[in-house]
């Protein structure tokens, strides 16, 4: 049987499962997020509901806390820049794959052949191929200059 897996903001484990894979009193766990330091999700009936991010925040807060000395309004607002960075990164990487398939669409919108289709209707040929049907080719006619 294999392990289910789930996305890292996904909100799946119940206060004292969080409290035992960080390393931490559930009290401890209650009294950061009344600080603002780490803010479970909540569920309809208010329980905390704790995210495998959620877990690694509070590792940070304790190896802060405990090998750097920092203060708890430290942590909170080094925890505040490093979500946003988290946020800002997330957007530059949709922002890059919106350039990426803009892009794509681009070049295949370049490589696009178009022509004058049997009723008179444009019609999109690829480059390349000849045209299927030979009743929808386009012809051009130019005069020849009459000399006097």
């Amino acid at each position: 049987m294999s392990v289910p897996r789930f996305a890292e903001s996904a909100a799946v484990f119940v206060i004292s499962v969080a409290a035992e894979l960080a390393g931490m009193h559930p009290q401890t766990l209650r009294q950061y997020d009344r600080l603002g330091l780490v803010s479970p999700h909540r569920t309809p009936g208010r329980g905390r509901r704790y995210s495998a991010r959620d877990i690694e925040q509070l590792r940070e807060v304790q190896r802060l806390s405990q090998e750097e000395g920092v203060n708890l309004a430290g942590i909170k607002r080094i925890l505040e820049l490093e979500n946003e960075v988290h946020e800002l990164r997330a957007r530059l990487a949709e922002v890059e794959e919106d350039r990426r398939r803009s892009s794509r669409a681009e070049a295949t919108m370049r490589r696009r052949l178009f022509a004058a289709g049997p009723a008179g209707d444009i019609v999109s040929v690829p480059m390349g191929r000849p045209f299927s049907n030979p009743s929808s080719e386009l012809v051009v006619w130019r005069p020849t200059q009459v000399r006097s």
